[in-house]
């Protein structure tokens, strides 16, 4: 027998007995006798109990406590009534009418026990009139033990719940030990030869003992199910069956089952048919449990997240340390069984002292022992890897709702130091970004708790320097100069881009963090000991020189790692730098399309791809170099040791020897590989931890958060309302900025920031039940005013008196100039979480002109508005964004620009509004803070105005009046007003608004949104293809080299195992000395190097095919999302787009291509070593079968099982994404409208939805690995059986069978896992979908236009009718008009008169018929990029990239900078800016993303410049002038009118009619008809015309005319 189990036989065995007459007195300490084992577990177990019945008292002597229902929960949910019976109460309390069954079996079971126990003493004592000190001892004790175990079976029948539950658990672990010392006693010594039972001469009954021990301490613990104890008693929930299930059902997953077979009959699951969410991974629990430690605002403690992890999850890391320390435990069971039954061949099957038998149980229980733990190990692994992402998610959410609303540029978050005061700029409308900011969490954000400087030093507006926290202006504008700063904060990108970061990339980077930290830190050291000692015992000192081998060889693989760090560093910058490209294209997709630069956009994405596929081929050729190191090193280290054995040591190697130490040898190469791919992982895990804490702590809070979360920094100045003030609102002596260093500054690279700052000099109060107004040019702080009440902006006080209030104890509500909706319905947007009330709700919906909307859409209200309210117009967004407001009960209203054109709103809409919601009763005692363009329109009803300076300082406030003395333009501006709405009254307040409607103009509503694509079944054979079949031209040849080189791989693997086996052989039948080592060495070095090479040589050619096919995929899919319809687009969420692009083709690249790689390998891996054990044992053909039949049918259940959960829950992530998207995109709303705990609570909602997949998905995984696990476990212990009783086969061939098996064993499982990856993963499915959505005509040969063409902005329109989708209603009807080049020609038309829709057909984005000519060529014979980027149309909402102003006027680099600048004055940007103002737009000017850092009106100036510099001889303006005031549309028209060439014919969608009157043409559009098109002067000529009518209305009734006289003949 070896040595190294030599210590497990030699334990003595104790001759006592308590229950013989037989057995000789006992001898020795009776303390230390075996049986005694149990009786201390007994007396620890009254200690425990004791200390546990002491806390329950305590707790329940607690006041107003519910220790009762927490006892009894049971009761309260089966029924009300008094008259329950005692038994059924008593049911309820232990848990169910089975549980009681058991407890009853068990306690009849001890019961008989001590029965057995207390007989031989009485019977001893009667026979003999006494019993001998030591028997009397240890009778009393067992009886005692008995006895305490009876007491505790009937506490468990008939305690409390706590108490009945502890009482069984206790009874259950001590019958446990007790067996345990039996088995131990009576069992072990039948596997020796030379030992007896102890308690042999208790003939039958200690087979009874054993057998009532076995039922009552592990049958019944094992089978009997647990009651259900909710973590709140207060909030029980439907537990899952893991809950409830018994130990046995819990090991190897069995309450899986009837799911399992569900699934089998079930063409699906969906999501309601899963188990439920356990509570206690609810998220509400675990955020009880985790915040107190990690929030910023509730724990002080900047320790490191990881550290406050380890101390919230110590209870999951214990776990998953005792799993991975048991199963290394296990692993060593086949390495000794293996030496064990080998030396037992070797010695011709010669009796030794331990049974052969054994070994083989010990295998087998060892194997199932290990194989129970590893799937433990992984299931408290992705349990705690849920939990913990769950929390991460939640918090970075929650944290997100503090910050403070401000657009991140490049330089802002890149180039300035992280303790710089470099300013972030921010205008006026800067309440969105790129419709997403960010805010407040949860509670009302108070702008009245906090104050940010530390001095009174006031703003001055020349230079904008502000003084805050103690620091000079030198400083402040010295600090951001110094580029050698490092910088820690991620380059690019504003603020929600890297939020968005933190909770998918970040967020997955921590994918089994845990279960990595323990291996790294206690199952890998523990397993390298263990395995070096064991290597020690068998092998001698040699193992020693194996060990010091790999500590030399060890710097090698670290020297590969960092290399492989730095290329993985590279790859994601790559990644990073394509994925930002691909968003930004998402965001403004739409304009992409507009001026057809789908082609150079496909070519800048294929480049950045080419240079991120680059840098992963790199990085994925030194994965394969480390992939070599793994494998070559223990092949060294096992070289270096034989050598030392055979040629140092002159030792002989045995069989026994070299088969035992190569699975040792196997598991050092598998725990080498594993820390060398978990190091990395750590390393990601340590950064992405350490960019959340970055995130939690230093990014820039609202104020009254950032108070909380460093009082210790409070400034000097604090808010301090005076009483007198309390119910004001107002602000005095006070400055604002958009971050606390709003410094404007010039970064090294001389790229310029721009800075806002809002100064009250004096004191500004707003009137209480009053409609106040805020007026003022563009950009000068109108929206900056509002957002500095409602504590958006960084608060600076410039005197002890200072303050600024917002009484928030009525409500606030908001509604934001870029209008801002969830993606849920009409109705919903409105009511924003409040009661419904159909009276009030009609009148809202009346007031805010929706009504006649509503009956445009079939399905009413209840139409899906998509995502960023995709389905409806800008002006619906509008008046949805007022009504809501309106609904609220909300004392506050502060309405930002809801009544002018940049609300998308005609001059009777916009009275309307006035008329009927500004004057109406539901705004009546409440009071109205209203930010507006329309003075004339307002004033009327305006009880006091706040006219706003250019420079952000307050120019006057009072009286309109006072404001008109002050302004003189505003005043002219006035003038034009006032006159041109006094017609509209009388029109509007005539109208039914249900002569609107018109059935043919109706929109197919009600559900938007597509669904989630989901295929029933497995991945079909077209989506494997996509990627299997781009590996190469001839993909059939490259399989074929790529197979055959693996296979030709593992034989050699194969033959190295046999040849170390037929090597130890020769010992047996030659002398050792006739034995040449050297040979064999050399041969089996020989052999290692050329598996080495078919290994390099099969990575590498795989890499290379397999960045062929992900270049290939990559671009079909950009292709076909680039040339879909605007349809489809609409009514797919962008999330979901850039989700293809991004991470589905980052699994392609790296999970997919994997996991196609492991197939391969592990597939041939089995069959070559099934080959080997049928060559060496026919008979075992039959048994592989089987195994492989078996593994395949459970894999098969599994699959269909697990593809349909794997399908849930990718479509369960991305409603996670979406609410994060839209809460941030209107967080300014969220926090006025003090609704963030409602967007907590619908976070936890979402959140637990994808727990409960995820848990489900992950739980799947454990029950096909369980058996899996078992099924190879019984086969290799059948093959061990064999060999050793009915085969004759050699010690080495033997030893190379058994060894081959328990590899073959060991992969089955992997191999499942890596098929079932491979099929779930869903990416490739997904992305095929993509590949097969409608597309618009694609470019021919045919439809290249001729090079001269367009030669003139010439335009025939013939019948054209239009619509939206094939089946949808048709928005023109047989349009025909003509406009001769050059001519200049205004659209008018109501609200869904098809102006829009003209625009569209006339650029091919949506469905026509009828014939278009542009310059004398049909448009619908060009390639609609040829046909795009010649035609240029400026939408109403202009799109912006993030960049350089320079970058977004000319994206390819095509101009200079000359004539930049020319179409940046011909835009009238010069005539808003003063040449000296420190903070003008310039080309070297930032652009955040969308724009964020522009008001309005300067995106639409912008957007117009962008036009021009095209050069177009069709130019398009779709209400391009809307949110610009009325003087610099005027300076816009004229540079229009003088700057464009005379062959550009312009067309221009305007409701303000100075803006089109003195065009060539107008053409008035009403239902998709053209009414009228002609002359002004011959248009205003017609008596009942409606451009007449229109004009007639107007104040500038005049000067209309003159315009159209004047533009007409011209």
């Amino acid at each position: 027998m070896g040595v190294a189990v030599d210590w497990f036989g030699q334990v003595p065995q104790i001759s006592l007995t308590a229950s013989s007459l037989t057995r000789p007195p006992v001898d020795g300490n009776i303390w230390a006798n075996t049986l005694t084992i149990p009786v201390y577990c007994a007396a620890l177990s009254v200690v425990l109990h004791a200390i546990s019945a002491i806390r329950d008292a305590r707790v329940r002597r607690k006041p107003n406590d519910d220790s009762d229902s927490i006892l009894e929960p049971g009761s309260l949910a089966t029924s009300p009534s008094s008259r329950i019976s005692c038994f059924r109460r008593r049911v309820n309390s232990v848990g169910s009418v089975v549980i009681v069954l058991f407890r009853v079996v068990q306690l009849l079971s001890v019961f008989a026990l001590l029965a057995l126990s207390i007989l031989p003493i009485v019977h001893t004592t009667q026979a003999i009139g006494r019993v001998s000190d030591a028997l009397s001892i240890l009778g009393l004790s067992q009886c005692f033990l008995y006895g305490y175990i009876l007491f505790l079976n009937v506490l468990s029948l008939l305690g409390s719940t706590q108490t009945n539950i502890r009482a069984f658990n206790h009874a259950s672990t001590i019958l446990a030990f007790a067996w345990g010392v039996y088995m131990y006693r009576d069992v072990w010594p039948l596997a020796t030869i030379d030992l007896a039972p102890e308690d042999a001469s208790e003939g039958v009954v200690m087979w009874i003992k054993i057998g009532l021990l076995s039922l009552s301490g592990v049958i019944i613990p094992l089978f009997s199910p647990k009651k259900y104890v909710p973590v709140d008693p207060k909030e029980p929930v439907e537990p899952p069956p893991e809950q409830t299930a018994c130990i046995l059902s819990g090991l190897f997953y069995a309450y899986l089952e009837p799911l399992i077979w569900l699934a089998w009959k079930l063409p699906r699951l969906t999501y309601d048919v899963l188990p439920p969410l356990a509570d206690y991974d609810h998220l509400k629990n675990l955020v009880g449990r985790a915040f107190p430690y990690i929030d910023p605002l509730k724990t002080r403690s900047r320790r490191h997240l990881g550290l406050s992890f380890i101390r919230i999850f110590w209870v999951e890391l214990c776990n998953l340390a005792a799993m991975s320390i048991t199963a290394v435990i296990g692993a060593f069971a086949a390495p000794i069984s293996i030496n064990n039954l080998l030396l037992y061949l070797e010695s011709g099957k010669a009796e030794t002292r331990i049974k052969p038998w054994f070994w083989i149980v010990l295998f087998l229980f060892g194997r199932m022992f290990k194989d129970v733990s590893d799937q433990w190990f992984l299931y408290y692994s992705t349990r705690l890897n849920v939990r913990f992402q769950a929390v991460l998610t939640e918090l970075i959410f929650e944290h997100a709702l503090r910050i403070r609303m401000k657009a991140d540029t490049k330089e802002s978050s890149s180039a300035a130091p992280s303790n710089a005061t470099t300013a972030v700029g921010t205008p006026d409308n800067a309440s969105q970004l790129d419709a997403e900011g960010e805010g407040s969490e949860g509670g009302d954000a108070d702008a009245g708790h906090s104050a940010t400087a530390s001095s009174s030093t006031a703003v001055g507006p020349a230079s904008g320097s502000i003084k805050g926290k103690g620091k000079s202006t030198s400083e402040s504008q010295t600090k951001p100069t110094e580029p050698e700063k490092p910088v820690k904060k991620e380059t690019g990108g504003h603020l929600v881009g890297r939020i968005n970061n933190l909770v998918t990339s970040d967020v997955n980077n921590f994918e089994g963090l845990g279960m990595h930290l323990v291996f790294f830190t206690i199952e890998s050291p523990f397993q390298v000991i263990l395995c070096i000692t064991y290597l020690y015992q068998i092998l001698g000192w040699s193992a020693l020189v194996g060990l010091a081998t790999m500590l030399i060889t060890l710097p090698l693989p670290g020297w590969i790692t960092r290399h492989i760090q730095g290329a993985q560093r590279e790859k994601m910058k790559r990644t990073d730098s394509r994925v930002q490209t691909v968003t930004e294209m998402m965001g403004v997709i739409r304009m992409i399309k507009l001026f057809g630069w789908e082609p150079r956009i496909t070519e800048q994405l294929d480049k950045k791809r080419e240079e991120e596929l680059k840098a992963l081929r790199k990085s994925k050729l030194l994965s394969m170099s480390i992939m070599l190191c793994n494998s070559l090193l223990p092949i060294l280290i096992m070289l270096s040791t034989f050598f030392t054995y055979t040629v140092i040591m002159k030792k002989q190697l045995t069989a026994s020897r070299v088969f035992a130490s190569m699975a040792v040898f196997d598991m050092l190469r598998i725990d080498i590989h594993a820390s060398f791919f978990i190091v990395p992982v750590l390393i990601n895990a340590k950064v992405s931890l350490e960019r959340i804490a970055d995130f939690l702590w230093n990014t820039e809070l609202i104020d009254d958060f950032e108070s909380k979360r460093q009082p210790e920094e409070e400034e000097i100045w604090t808010n301090a309302v005076p009483d007198d003030r309390k119910d004001v609102i107002g602000i005095r002596h006070a400055s604002f900025t958009w971050s606390k260093d709003g410094v404007p500054s010039v970064t090294p690279g001389g790229t310029r920031k721009r800075a806002f700052v809002l100064s009250v000099d004096d004191e500004l109060t707003f009137q209480r039940g009053k409609l106040n107004m805020i007026i003022g040019p563009t950009g000068s702080g109108k929206t900056s005013l509002l957002m500095a009440l409602l504590g958006e902006m960084h608060y600076i006080p410039s005197g002890p008196d200072s303050y600024m209030n917002l009484p928030r104890e009525g409500g606030v509500a908001y509604a934001a100039q870029e209008s801002w909706v969830q993606n849920e319905t009409i109705r919903n947007n409105i009511l924003f979480g409040a009661p419904y009330d159909e009276v009030r709700y009609n009148k809202v919906l009346h007031q805010c002109a929706l009504k006649r909307d509503l009956s445009l859409f079939d399905a009413g209200d209840q139409t899906e508005v998509g995502e960023k309210g995709i389905t409806l117009s800008g002006g619906q967004k509008a008046r949805i964004t007022l009504a809501r407001a309106v609904y609220s009960d909300a004392d506050i209203l502060l309405l930002d620009d809801v009544t002018s054109d940049a609300a998308a709103l005609d001059v009777h809409t916009s009275k309307w509004i006035v008329d009927k919601c500004l004057k109406g009763d539901l705004l009546q005692g409440r009071t109205v803070i209203l930010v507006t363009h329309n003075v004339a329109m307002v004033s009327p009803i305006a009880d006091f105005v706040v006219s706003m300076g250019s420079d952000g300082r307050i120019l006057s406030q009072g009286s309109l009046l006072s404001a008109l003395e002050r302004d003189s333009k505003l005043m002219q501006e006035m003038k034009e007003e006032q006159e041109e709405i006094r017609k509209a009254e009388g029109e509007i307040d005539a109208e039914d608004e249900d002569k609107f409607e018109d059935e043919a103009t109706k929109q197919v509503a009600g559900k938007l949104v597509v669904a989630e694509e989901m295929e029933d079944g497995h991945v079909g054979w077209s989506a494997l293809k996509l990627f299997l079949g781009n590996m190469s031209k001839r993909p059939y040849i490259f399989w074929l080299i790529y197979v055959g080189t693996h296979a030709v791989r593992q034989c050699i693997n194969n033959f190295q195992t046999w040849y170390l086996g037929h090597w130890a052989s020769q010992y047996e039948t030659h002398p050792a000395e006739e034995v040449s080592v050297s040979h064999y060495l050399t041969v089996y070095a020989s052999l290692v190097l050329l598996f080495m090479a078919a290994a390099a040589f099969a990575v590498s050619y795989y890499v290379y095919g397999s960045m062929r096919a992900a270049r290939i995929v990559h671009k079909q899919l950009i292709v076909s999302v680039l040339g879909t319809t605007l349809r489809w687009l609409d009514k797919t969420p962008t999330a979901r787009i850039i989700t293809r692009c991004t991470q589905d083709i980052e699994t392609l690249d790296n999970r997919i291509a994997r996991s196609t790689e492991l197939l391969v390998e592990v597939t041939l891996f089995m069959l070559v070593r099934v080959l080997a054990i049928i060559l060496f044992s026919p008979v075992f053909i039959f048994p592989a079968i089987l195994v492989m039949s078996v593994s395949a049918l459970c894999g098969h259940i599994f699959m269909k099982a697990q593809l349909s959960v794997k399908r849930e829950l990718s479509n369960h992530k991305a409603p996670v994404l979406a609410h994060f998207g839209a809460t941030i995109s209107g967080i300014t709303s969220v926090r006025a409208y003090g609704a963030q705990d409602a967007f907590k609570r619908e976070a936890y909602r979402r959140i637990d939805k994808l727990t409960r997949v995820t848990v489900t998905h992950w739980n799947l995984n454990r029950w096909i690995g369980s058996r899996i696990d078992l099924v190879a476990c019984l086969f290799s212990t059948s093959l061990a059986l064999y060999l050793t009783y009915f085969s004759d086969m050699s010690a080495a061939n033997t030893g190379f069978s058994l060894t081959v098996a328990t590899a073959f064993s060991a992969i089955i499982n992997q191999a499942i896992r890596i098929f079932n990856e491979f099929e779930i993963s869903g990416t490739l499915e997904r992305i095929q979908q993509y590949l097969q959505i409608e597309q618009e005509p694609k470019p021919t040969p045919d439809g290249v236009p001729p090079a001269y063409w367009p030669a003139s902005g010439q335009l025939a329109v013939d019948k054209l009718s239009a619509r939206y989708s094939p089946d949808g209603p048709k928005v023109l009807h047989e349009i025909s008009f003509e406009v001769a080049a050059g001519e200049r020609v205004g659209i008018v038309g109501r609200t869904g008169s098809g102006k829009s829709s003209l625009t569209l057909a006339l650029l091919r984005c949506i469905l026509i018929e009828g014939n278009v000519r542009y310059d004398g060529l049909p448009t619908d014979k060009i390639n609609l990029d040829a046909l795009r980027s010649n035609i240029t149309i400026i939408p109403q909402v202009p799109e912006l990239l993030s960049g350089t102003l320079r970058q977004n006027l000319d994206p390819f680099s095509e101009h200079d900078d000359a004539v930049l600048n020319d179409a940046l004055r011909s835009a009238g940007l010069f005539s808003l800016q003063d040449e000296n103002d420190q903070s003008r737009i310039t080309l070297d000017s930032e652009i955040a993303g969308g724009g964020a850092n522009l008001s309005v009106g300067q995106r639409q100036i912008l957007a117009l410049a962008r036009a021009i510099v095209r050069r177009s001889k069709l130019l398009i303006l779709d209400e391009a002038t809307s949110a610009i005031d009325y003087e610099t549309d005027t300076i816009i028209q004229t540079s229009l009118r003088t700057e464009l060439g005379k062959d550009v014919t312009l067309l221009t969608v305007a409701h303000r009619l100075q803006t089109i009157m003195d065009s060539d043409k107008i053409m008035v559009l009403d239902a998709g008809h053209i009414v009228e098109f002609g002359k002004p002067s011959e248009l205003l000529q017609k008596e009942n015309g409606m451009l007449r009518a229109l004009v007639e209305e107007s104040g500038d009734k005049e000067k209309l005319y003159k315009m159209a006289t004047g533009g007409s003949s011209s």
